[in-house]
């Protein structure tokens, strides 16, 4: 496995933990329903990135093309996730247009992995 598959695979597990974890904190605490709208893109996403894993490693795709809109993924997870977790703990945004910067990097993200479907792969 490479070094590019395995921070996705890394990324993902993560993404998943997280997700989980603030789903339990938004059903069971007196958090904000960000925390919930944060789970859901977590969980949403982190099967995604295993995806993008598949896709690299059974080489049936553009690996860097994947591996880039994996990342912009994953940048996109932390500037909205993480702006919405900061909104809720510490009642502050992580910088002005951090959560809508981060929706359109996993827009971004995910029209790279599409467009790797139209790409040949190269060796």
């Amino acid at each position: 496995m490479s070094a590019a598959e395995r921070l996705l695979l890394l990324i993902s597990g993560l993404a998943g933990a997280l997700g989980v974890t603030f789903s339990a904190m938004a059903a069971h605490g007196d958090y904000a329903d960000t925390l919930k709208t944060c789970s859901e893109i977590l969980l949403a996403h982190a099967p995604a990135l295993l995806a993008a894993v598949a896709l690299m490693s059974n080489k049936q795709a553009p690996r860097r093309m994947v591996f880039f809109g994996g990342f912009l993924i994953f940048v996109g997870l932390c500037l909205f996730c993480g702006d919405l977790v900061r909104r809720t703990f510490v009642d502050l945004r992580l910088f002005p247009m951090a959560a809508p910067a981060g929706g359109v990097s996993m827009i971004a993200g995910w029209i790279f992995i599409a467009i790797a479907a139209l790409l040949p792969r190269i060796r």
